[in-house]
């Protein structure tokens, strides 16, 4: 099949019934009637479920629906009164008092507060950010690593994302790939079975092993592109706003999806950081913030808490509590690794140092690795990881950010063994595959030529100067920002 770098209809829109002779556009991810069923699952999780009953109930009673279960948006809009009822139910629960937040810090100072004193300082010198010789070649062939284990795994999981474990699971079996070992492919699979489980319709052209050619477009990346750029623009001392200002500059807003597309909007009506992330934002918590993570680790090599801040900064754009740890977990995850000196497991342990120990994301971090130290057999930690979170939503921070942590532990350093297992437990399939992939790149300092040859050292995009970069260029790029004090 012919390349095709720039997918069309890069915009999550939904067309509804044609009404006075033209269609409506559903834009995902942003309509009140939407938003409010996921701010009372978010409240149910975060401990205002209670509080929340009464309005749910006269929600419901006015013709009211729960969240749409995978989609960005329900199938047909709101009436003007529906809608406006919704938009005051959202005003009405952004009121509810949250319950005591000690065990889940919002602020920096208090999140560093809650670390344990054996939380990774600031070390004397950082490891391979040296301006030249030999520890600063070594960094940039692992960050040029990490930049195609990146691809790699978000690539591998893009065709099923958004399909459920059990059609996952078939799909791969169906293909004699099971355990998953291997790109995705719709050969040998049955017609029907392709019926009952379709692969993502914009990802099926450019991600099955036999139209591979090259990394196409997708927001796993462009995210790590638009931190590189935020770091050549303002160095490490950026700000929060600093990072809404280059995204209303370089970031289309077709290009966004929940938590990000929320705070896209808030920032147009002139809500300033961090309102942003919370103004009827159900999504706070969400797995956003992680996949913009990767970036604040490569460029503090050895500095689990440097990376963390300038994740903590990057993140309180769009998400808080949960949502922020994620990204923090990876952010100091990634730098840990990218010194060079330290298995995958210690890597975790350095991630979840920086994690607030009584929070709901550290006690998801610490069973996925529990689960994977004590199976075997890698679909019994996956069951048991989906029994444990799966009320939760597909794009939720705490199911993926579990996950990721048990497929790198069961994986024991393997690149392909990560990259097939973090996709392989279904959820959001191509974030963690992208995750898991980039750090199992750090600690191996290569990724296999099978899973790197496909990609031909070609990435597209719309973030602007990047449509076609190598990721040999990205990694010097990314080691110049390393380098920067």
């Amino acid at each position: 099949m012919p390349p095709n770098p720039r997918p069309a209809a890069p915009a999550e829109a939904e067309p509804a019934a044609p009404a006075g002779g033209g269609g409506l556009v559903r834009l995902t991810w942003a309509q009140p009637e939407d938003l409010l069923g996921h701010e009372f699952r978010q409240a149910a999780e975060d401990g205002r479920g209670a509080a929340a009953e009464p309005l749910l109930r006269a929600w419901l009673a006015a013709g009211g629906h729960l969240a749409p279960e995978r989609a960005g948006a329900s199938p047909a809009p709101a009436s003007p009164a529906l809608r406006a009822l919704a938009t005051r139910l959202l005003d009405e629960l952004a009121g509810l008092p949250l319950p005591s937040t000690s065990a889940e810090p919002r602020s920096w100072p208090t999140i560093t507060a809650s670390w344990p004193r054996t939380a990774p300082p600031r070390p004397p010198g950082r490891a391979g950010t040296g301006r030249a010789g030999p520890a600063r070649d070594a960094l940039r062939c692992r960050l040029e690593a990490a930049w195609v284990g990146r691809a790699a795994g978000c690539l591998l999981g893009k065709p099923v994302e958004k399909l459920p474990l059990h059609g996952i699971r078939a799909l791969a079996r169906a293909a004699g790939n099971w355990p998953l070992d291997d790109w995705f492919t719709a050969e040998g699979v049955p017609p029907e079975l392709l019926a009952a489980h379709p692969w993502n319709r914009r990802s099926a052209p450019t991600s099955l092993a036999e139209n591979i050619d090259g990394m196409p477009e997708d927001d796993d990346l462009n995210y790590p592109l638009l931190g590189l750029l935020l770091l050549q623009r303002h160095g490490k001392a950026f700000t929060t706003a600093d990072v809404g200002r280059l995204w209303l500059d370089e970031l289309p807003a077709g290009r966004t999806f929940t938590a990000e597309r929320i705070a896209y909007r808030n920032l147009l009506q002139g809500l300033e950081p961090p309102a942003t992330a919370t103004r009827h934002n159900p999504f706070r918590e969400w797995i956003g913030a992680l996949i913009r993570a990767d970036v604040h680790g490569w460029t503090n090599p050895g500095d689990a808490a440097a990376a963390a801040a300038q994740a903590y900064r990057d993140a309180a754009l769009t998400h808080t509590a949960n949502g922020v740890y994620a990204a923090l977990f990876v952010a100091a995850a990634t730098a840990e690794a990218a010194a060079g000196r330290c298995d995958v497991h210690t890597a975790l342990r350095a991630g979840l140092a920086v994690v607030p120990p009584r929070s709901r994301l550290a006690q998801a971090v610490r069973f996925g690795i529990t689960a994977a130290e004590r199976e075997g057999d890698f679909d019994r930690v996956v069951d048991r990881l989906h029994a444990r979170y799966g009320s939760h939503h597909w794009v939720h921070a705490l199911p993926n950010t579990a996950l990721i942590a048990a497929a790198l532990t069961h994986a024991d350093g393997d690149f392909g063994g990560s990259i097939c297992r973090a996709v392989s437990g279904g959820w959001d399939t191509d974030s963690n595959g992208a995750t898991a992939g980039a750090l199992a790149a750090l600690v191996a300092g290569e990724v296999p030529h099978r899973w790197a040859a496909p990609l031909k050292n070609r990435l597209a995009t719309t973030v602007a100067g990047f449509d076609g970069v190598g990721f040999d260029t990205l990694a010097h790029l990314t080691a110049q920002e390393a380098a920067r004090s």
